[in-house]
């Protein structure tokens, strides 16, 4: 069984994560303490005296150079970075977004240190599975077909830029976690635009 850390290492180990961003949660892990409120109150005091910032009730940073995408995953959990960050990254839509755009069990318009946050609240058994979800930079990400099939999931209707930079068989993969039979018809609506615009060429 591992030691719990001494006095001088508490911020030690803080700051040898990989993470940029920590809840209160993270750091009980980290030090192997089940008393939250001692947990807690060590993170105030470091952020008191410079040692971390306080970027969100209950979430600190190692630095000003923390992860935003890493942020906007962690004020409310679980969720992951999809539809237009994602979207707009791989060339799917044109239009660029400077809010963060995150799958989540609440809809919610933040900012958080300047950085705009949109959350968009997903049914928990979509939400729960991982099924086009990768993990990067200690965040989880939908893929670009993953984020496609969350659009489309929760908007009647949308106009994509770009379908020729999504992988057809992974849609058709993560389609059925929606159990959702309008979300099927538009895709495959999509799919028979797409084609089209194949054939056309």
């Amino acid at each position: 069984m591992n030691k719990k850390p001494t006095k001088g290492e508490y911020l030690e180990i803080i700051l040898r994560s990989p993470q940029t961003i920590f809840s209160t949660k993270d750091a009980a892990l980290l030090w192997e303490e089940t008393n939250h409120k001692i947990v807690a109150d060590r993170l105030k005091k470091y952020a008191r005296t410079g040692k971390l910032i306080r970027v969100h009730r209950g979430l600190y940073a190692k630095d000003e150079n923390y992860h935003r995408l890493e942020l906007a995953t962690r004020i409310y959990t679980p969720s992951y970075v999809s539809f237009e960050t994602v979207l707009t990254r791989a060339g799917v839509n044109f239009q660029y977004y400077g809010n963060i755009f995150a799958a989540s069990y609440v809809s919610r318009e933040l900012t958080v240190s300047g950085q705009k946050i949109s959350l968009v609240r997903m049914k928990d058994f979509v939400l729960a599975d991982a099924t086009g979800i990768e993990q990067r930079d200690g965040c989880a990400i939908a893929s670009r077909e993953r984020a496609f099939l969350d659009r489309i999931y929760v908007s009647k209707d949308y106009h994509f830029d770009n379908l020729t930079v999504l992988d057809w068989d992974k849609i058709f993969t993560i389609l059925p976690i929606y159990h959702n039979r309008r979300t099927e018809q538009k895709v495959r609506e999509y799919f028979a635009a797409y084609q089209a615009n194949q054939s056309n060429r």
